[in-house]
């Protein structure tokens, strides 16, 4: 019993430090978070366009709003409301391939805004444990650990990145996926495909890494107050 009260207040006490870094640079933080997510939709949308030689050629928007308003009216369960919303798109960018008839959406990005929320609060955890290694960077006991502190982050943030793709490819049958990423990168189709159910897994692995990296290491902040932000 003593050791379970011992480890959470442990758990606490480093959850303050990393609270308060992250309060005392706020805009750092916020702004990692919005780069970064801007930065990765970037980098989706030139990944299909360098792939394909085609600029995009059509921009769809989607009433996310009156969307989101009729699951809920129309949806008993708030599990389920939660689960079709996080996939409703706010707006879709791609090229029309029009050698066929009205036209077929070669290759797309869509952005729902669920999880473009969800990227921007792994950018922001990503920000807080580059904070945390600067600011144990010159304590001599932890230098040996930042390369395994940098590594778990790098790791955590290519899974999540990777399991984020929204991108559609007719190849792939034209359906939204973390796989068409694969596929697009040279990865067999049927392999690709086989491996999209894993990618829940995958993408719950990328943030517990990152938490586990910021866990381990607000441990060498004895005391935000000196340390050199």
């Amino acid at each position: 019993m003593e050791k379970n009260h011992a480890l959470a207040g442990d758990y606490m006490r480093r959850f303050r430090i990393s609270l308060r870094l992250a309060r005392r640079n706020k805009a750092l933080c916020l702004g990692a978070g919005a780069g970064f997510t801007l930065l990765y939709y970037i980098v989706l949308l030139s990944a299909p366009m360098i792939k394909f030689q085609q600029w995009p050629n059509y921009i769809t928007t989607y009433d996310w709003l009156e969307n989101t308003r009729r699951i809920i009216a129309s949806t008993p369960s708030w599990s389920d409301r939660l689960m079709i919303i996080k996939d409703e798109w706010l707006f879709e960018i791609g090229y029309m391939n029009y050698d066929f008839g009205i036209g077929i959406s070669q290759w797309s990005l869509f952005v729902a805004p669920a999880k473009a929320l969800e990227i921007m609060i792994f950018g922001t955890l990503l920000g807080m444990l580059v904070l945390i290694i600067r600011s144990i960077a010159e304590a001599s006991c932890a230098r040996r650990n930042l390369w395994a502190a940098k590594a778990s982050g790098g790791v955590g943030a290519g899974l999540v990145a990777l399991t984020s793709i929204s991108l559609s490819w007719v190849v792939c049958c034209a359906t939204p996926s973390w796989v068409v990423g694969l596929a697009m990168m040279g990865l067999g189709v049927s392999t690709s495909l086989w491996l999209e159910p894993i990618g829940w897994w995958l993408h719950m692995a990328g943030f517990g890494l990152l938490l586990s990296a910021l866990y381990v290491f607000a441990g060498y902040l004895p005391d935000i107050d000196k340390t050199r932000t």
